[in-house]
């Protein structure tokens, strides 16, 4: 037999043993949980359930690689992970155009308007993360909704500085209002996150109206706070302005958001029919992207009126002072949530023991 033939049969059998060896190699590739993808309401914990869902649910105790598998899933959080995941290249992409096309760069006067950015796409990445992952496990379930609840506060946060240094008129920053605006917001944000925490944490399912109490009060008041100057300039100012009907775009859409948070319709009115599309939260998530997109256009065109004289206006220490505390807030908040997180597992070790 010619050494070619010898060659070609050595080829062959490689190559068959590499086919015998396919199958095993595809097993080892990430694959979705296919037994049980998902349950009954019944078939989880009463922490898990969601008033009106009667289906749709991961089983908990899973693989982490399950829950992050679960994105290419059909269960009744997929909506709401989706709609704030492809917000986040959405808004991204956007203010990509807009700062390319204003030849926009990182400095004093455009500072404030990286850091709402940056606060946009820190709550919808945390949004993301909770609904995602949080069936794994009870201490999970808490510790990525409390990271969702420092999402909500950065983003605050954020649009509040947006708004005082772009979308403000001099007359409402000489108000009592406009003096203690942004120390107030911070403070506020603090104690949305703070509420929201202690909330979840101290109330169990089925949840008392108490605890939709702790998380809006402090939340309204942050919102009523935030938007002021922004409702200011609705009230008193020229509809001419490039800016003002895309800020009342984004009032209108956050106004439709707050109030699918808070009532559970149409789940309530059509029990066990909207678990996988349809139900209220899922509605929320939506019209609050479209209130952060027009938010995003409406600071944007706000800021290119200003960017001029915004430095002058209100001085560069101050610019820089009040993007500063943006990042402790960010602590404040973290270490907050991770104290509350801390409580969880110390209940949960005294209920084991």
């Amino acid at each position: 037999m010619s050494s070619v033939t010898l060659s070609r049969l050595s080829t062959l059998t490689l190559s068959v043993t590499q086919l015998g060896r396919l199958p095993r190699l595809l097993d080892s590739l990430p694959t979705l949980p296919t037994p049980k993808a998902t349950v009954m309401s019944a078939d989880v914990p009463v922490l898990f359930r969601e008033p009106y869902v009667q289906s749709g649910y991961r089983p908990v105790g899973q693989d982490w690689r399950c829950y992050f598998l679960s994105l290419f899933q059909c269960h009744n959080e997929s909506l709401n992970v989706w709609t704030h995941l492809l917000a986040v290249p959405a808004i991204l992409l956007r203010f990509s155009v807009l700062a390319g096309g204003a030849g926009l760069t990182l400095e004093a006067a455009s500072l404030p308007l990286f850091l709402y950015v940056l606060s946009s796409v820190t709550y919808l990445s945390c949004s993301v993360a909770a609904h995602l992952l949080q069936s794994h496990s009870e201490l999970a379930h808490y510790s990525f909704f409390f990271l969702d609840y420092v999402g909500v506060a950065v983003y605050q946060y954020g649009c509040s500085l947006g708004h005082y240094f772009y979308c403000s008129k001099p007359t409402w920053r000489d108000s009592s209002v406009g003096a203690a605006y942004l120390p107030g917001a911070a403070l506020l944000a603090w104690l949305s996150c703070t509420g929201c925490c202690f909330a979840k944490l101290r109330y169990r399912r089925p949840y008392p109206p108490r605890r939709k109490i702790c998380q809006l009060i402090p939340t309204s008041l942050a919102y009523i706070l935030d938007i002021s100057p922004v409702a200011y300039r609705l009230v008193v100012g020229s509809w001419d302005e490039p800016a003002l009907a895309f800020h009342a775009l984004q009032v209108a859409f956050f106004l439709l958001a707050a109030f699918f948070f808070s009532c559970p319709v149409p789940e309530r009115l059509f029990p066990g029919k909207c678990d996988i599309v349809g139900q209220g939260h899922q509605i929320f998530h939506v019209f609050l992207v479209m209130c952060t997109v027009f938010q995003l256009e409406a600071i944007f065109r706000d800021f290119l009126v200003q960017r001029h004289t915004v430095v002058e206006v209100h001085g560069r220490q101050s610019l820089l002072l009040a993007s500063s505390s943006f990042f402790i807030l960010v602590l404040c908040s973290a270490l907050t949530a991770m104290f509350m997180r801390k409580c969880v597992q110390r209940q949960l070790q005294r209920r084991s023991e």
